[in-house]
């Protein structure tokens, strides 16, 4: 078999089992929102991962078109400071699920391309380490009284 025609096939099934991740995933997201924010400047991110199904999985990137780039991040308090970081993941475990909300684990967008004015809508693509991509969005407003 020449060698064209190998990545050819490892191409495909490749995106074959990417494509089976994605369509057995049992993750859901709900409760998607973030604050307004003027473009050139940085926006939030806030949303709840759940996995009810019987396997764990990581959330390893998020992207958006409304932002150069979008990054995770954690926030704690330590003796009166509060303290962020950024997280390369985040565990959603089988059964369970994760919270981004102020004053813990959130979305940084970075580089806003546009506004993020009360009513617009940010759309989001999660990419977790399975091989699932859920899409979500972010309502721009005010806290959620659910939050």
């Amino acid at each position: 078999m020449n060698r064209a025609r190998t990545l050819a096939l490892l191409a495909a099934s490749l995106t074959l089992a990417a494509t089976a991740a994605a369509a057995a995933t049992s993750l859901q997201i709900k409760g998607g929102w973030s604050r307004p924010a003027p473009a050139g400047g940085n926006g939030v991110g806030y949303f709840t991962i759940l996995n009810p199904g019987p396997r764990g999985d990581t959330l390893t990137r998020v992207d958006s078109p409304v932002a150069q780039r979008v990054e995770m991040h954690s926030m704690s308090m330590d003796g009166g400071v509060m303290k962020m970081g950024a997280l390369s993941s985040v565990r959603v475990p089988a059964g369970g699920q994760v919270s981004f909300a102020p004053g813990g684990n959130h979305l940084m967008l970075i580089g806003l391309k546009k506004p993020l004015a009360i009513g617009d809508k940010a759309p989001l693509m999660l990419t977790f380490a399975s091989g699932a991509k859920l899409s979500a969005t972010l309502g721009v407003g005010v806290m959620p009284p659910s939050m």
